[in-house]
């Protein structure tokens, strides 16, 4: 889905991919990660980073508009289509801190990664180490030594988290399902 952008994650956020230009007054269209271009429009400044890894400093956005899935966008000081041309391809980042705080009982998914995951029981699966999407719902990649499980991001599953581990509550089947240890 993404494409493998090298950047200070700890400071950054990728949040889309320049895939054409758009016009000739030096517009761009985003591809935006979250399947929501219209969140795009409530960022001031935006950096982009090229396929190798090199920043720019913050453009401002200048205008912004949703067409389809992704953003047609005007960033300060690309005035014209050859400058949309060298940008093209380039990586979309926000700044962590430009991030609106999540609400009661909302989290970001990257908020998870790290974390520990117990089940209601107390069985210790492993760490959070990554969120992946299987089309249908977003599931925590938590590894363990030996294992690998697959944890569905639902309330039904999800009980409880803090700031260091996440209880679960998992359907029968779930935990045996990627298991190495496990029969055919």
């Amino acid at each position: 889905m993404t494409d493998d952008f090298h950047y200070p994650a700890d400071t950054y956020i990728l949040i889309g991919k320049i895939i054409i230009p758009h016009g000739l007054k030096g517009e761009i269209r985003i591809f935006s990660f979250a399947g929501q271009p219209e969140n795009i429009q409530h960022y001031k400044n935006l950096v982009l980073v090229s396929p190798s890894g090199k920043l720019t400093p913050p453009y401002s956005v200048e205008k912004c508009r949703v067409k389809g899935k992704s953003a047609i966008v005007r960033l300060a000081s690309v005035t014209d289509r050859n400058g949309a041309e060298a940008i093209t391809g380039w990586g979309v980042l926000i700044l962590k801190e430009d991030l609106p705080q999540p609400g009661e009982d909302e989290f970001y998914l990257r908020q998870l990664e790290g974390l520990t995951v117990e089940t209601v029981d107390g069985l210790s699966l492993g760490t959070v180490t990554s969120i992946m999407s299987n089309g249908a719902q977003e599931l925590l990649v938590v590894q363990d030594q030996d294992e690998e499980y697959l944890i569905p991001i639902l309330d039904s599953i999800i009980l409880r988290y803090d700031a260091e581990k996440i209880i679960i509550a998992p359907p029968p089947g779930l935990l045996e399902i990627n298991s190495r240890n496990s029969t055919p």
